[in-house]
């Protein structure tokens, strides 16, 4: 299928971009990698009249540290992620998670912004970004301002984004010591997509039990969220097998479940919990050394 007529601008900065958007008006779109916007404009399910290319803006590409973490350019593709040393050494989930996005040729060309911003709610980024407690920058016409991840998914492929607005860079905060991550995901095998995605972040006290335990679902409803329950439970705990699996039980709390011809929400719900188990036992491993 084709999509709907369009007219293409390139953007040489991020400046630029919003100025043409601030001319071409609500009919215009911001692109980065293709690969959240294309599909759907190719269904009709988007027709907008201009097309501006974010692409060739250099300075939104890389990945570099800020001194409290890390600063991850919107452009920045999600081979790059998977493949960063720096992302790999402090933030090893994001680089598992862009691991399993897609197929070569998405890793390729997708990027981290673009995959954001676009929201999907079977998209793998949101579990890790939400676990991480990352903060989003965004630029516009009124300048630039700071989303944390938890304000940042608002529902089915809408974010806290406002349409002329840009998101520019995703800051990750540094990780504390004795730190172990997961993310494990049941994909649809003709997409990639996750048919639930769960990514664990677990920090052990000096006393070898957990002290901070941060979760991330996506896929399984529609909107990511974080598994505040299953957090809940496993404060404190020495991460043994029934704390573990007590504690996974709450992951299916206060998600609406997705129904449809993928998965029903029955099963849903019974894999997100398997899932929780999983991430949860491998992130406390990882803890452990």
């Amino acid at each position: 299928m084709f999509p709907a007529p369009f007219e293409y601008h390139r953007a040489d900065s991020v400046e630029g971009a919003i100025g043409l958007y601030q001319e071409l008006g609500d009919e215009a779109k911001y692109i980065a990698g293709g690969h959240s916007l294309l599909p759907i404009m190719k269904l009709r399910l988007a027709q907008p009249a201009h097309l501006i290319d974010l692409g060739p803006i250099q300075s939104l590409r890389g990945v570099s540290e800020n001194g409290a973490g890390l600063r991850i350019g919107a452009l920045t593709t999600h081979s790059q992620i998977m493949n960063d040393p720096m992302i790999r050494a402090t933030c090893p989930i994001l680089a598992e998670t862009a691991s399993v996005i897609g197929d070569v040729q998405v890793r390729n060309r997708g990027t981290i912004g673009g995959a954001l911003a676009h929201a999907d709610a079977a998209a793998d980024y949101p579990a890790a970004i939400l676990a991480l407690e990352a903060e989003m920058v965004a630029q516009g016409p009124n300048g630039e301002r700071t989303i944390p991840a938890s304000e940042f998914f608002v529902g089915f492929l809408t974010t806290a984004l406002t349409p002329d607005e840009i998101l520019t860079e995703i800051r990750v905060p540094s990780l504390p010591a004795k730190t172990g991550s997961s993310y494990q995901k049941l994909a649809n095998q003709a997409s990639g997509y996750a048919l639930t995605g769960i990514a664990a972040i677990v920090t052990l006290g000096d006393d070898g039990k957990c002290s901070q335990a941060k979760l991330g679902i996506t896929g399984a409803g529609d909107v990511a969220v974080r598994a505040t329950g299953v957090e809940q439970a496993l404060a404190g705990t020495s991460l043994d097998d029934a704390t573990i699996r007590a504690a996974a039980e709450h992951a299916g709390d206060g998600i609406d479940f997705l129904d449809d011809i993928h998965a029903s929400a029955a099963y849903r719900r019974s894999v997100t919990i398997g899932l929780t188990r999983r991430a949860i036992q491998a992130a406390a491993q990882k803890a452990r050394g």
